[in-house]
């Protein structure tokens, strides 16, 4: 395999670990704030920590027009938008269980655009790891799924916009990277905040009153759920598209469904079924298909 497998397997599983947490940090806080008010503050805090940070290293705070432009609708897409429609969804009373099985869709949808948008096809195999790992979320899900009329035709569809707005966020990073135009971490992430707290907080006021209870708990909450989670996990999510091709990081996301249940049995003593087991099982072979790559000398390596 090539020098940086391992190196990118590391990020990978961090990544994975820090990403699904971020729901467990979220159920947390989300018994003392609406889910607008928490994203609201915690993209605040992140804007304010980040500023801070390249004040101290007397960093350069602007990078043009438009580079900032280009950081900022994707990051409102790939933080406001990915988690702002699931969790309206939610608030709408679409079972968690089928939001998690729409925005499983990400891999396949990214899969299938990643060729035409930045040239990097997805292969047989790739297809097939797609579909099996999509089969192992499945698993997970329809084993907790229970039927619920109570939520609107409109509600169901709020999850596609999660799918789409990570989906178009991580082919237009990786199209800016593998051009060479990517912005360095830090500033990246920063203007990343600020857009995605410009487009929550208007939403928060208007829907939520901007309400919060603060708590411990519910300051040690956000403080997860911004510093490892929106600093660290979005941090790998980018180092790993500059790495490898979108396919392959979204192929990660199909995790989140097992990994997040497990999460909950250690945090809160939830029920860990035997389909939990199996599905983990299963999307990790799906996943295993996904990322494999042929050494660099074989003809065709994909």
């Amino acid at each position: 395999m090539p020098q940086s497998a391992a190196p990118t397997l590391a990020l990978s599983i961090a990544f994975v670990l820090l990403w699904n947490s971020g729901f467990i940090g979220a159920e947390y806080g989300l018994d003392f704030s609406g889910p607008l008010t928490l994203l609201s503050w915690r993209y605040l805090a992140l804007g304010a920590l980040l500023l801070g940070w390249m004040v101290w290293r007397s960093r350069p705070l602007w990078p043009g027009a438009a580079a900032a432009w280009q950081a900022g609708w994707t990051g409102a897409l790939a933080h406001a938008g990915w988690l702002g429609f699931a969790l309206g969804a939610i608030a709408a009373e679409v079972p968690a269980g089928i939001v998690a099985l729409i925005v499983a869709t990400q891999p396949l949808l990214t899969g299938a655009l990643s060729g035409p948008v930045t040239g990097e096809g997805t292969s047989l195999r790739q297809w097939c790891g797609l579909l099996i790992g999509f089969a192992g979320v499945s698993i997970a899900v329809m084993a907790r799924l229970q039927a619920d009329d109570a939520a609107p035709l409109w509600g169901y569809l709020l999850p596609l916009g999660s799918v789409a707005a990570i989906t178009v966020a991580s082919l237009a990073q990786r199209l800016s990277t593998t051009a060479g135009a990517a912005l360095p971490m830090d500033t990246l992430l920063l203007y990343q905040s600020v857009a995605s707290a410009l487009v929550l907080l208007p939403l928060a006021l208007l829907l939520e009153g901007f309400s919060t209870e603060w708590t411990p708990v519910y300051i040690a909450a956000l403080a997860w759920v911004t510093v490892p989670v929106s600093l660290g996990a979005y941090a790998l999510m980018w180092m790993l598209i500059a790495r490898t091709d979108a396919t392959r990081v979204a192929s990660l996301f199909y995790f989140g469904p097992p990994v997040t249940m497990l999460m909950a049995w250690l945090a809160f003593g939830d029920i860990l079924r035997i389909t939990d087991v199996i599905a983990l099982a299963v999307t990790a072979v799906g996943i295993v298909l996904v990322q494999w790559r042929k050494r660099a000398n074989v003809p065709g390596a994909a």
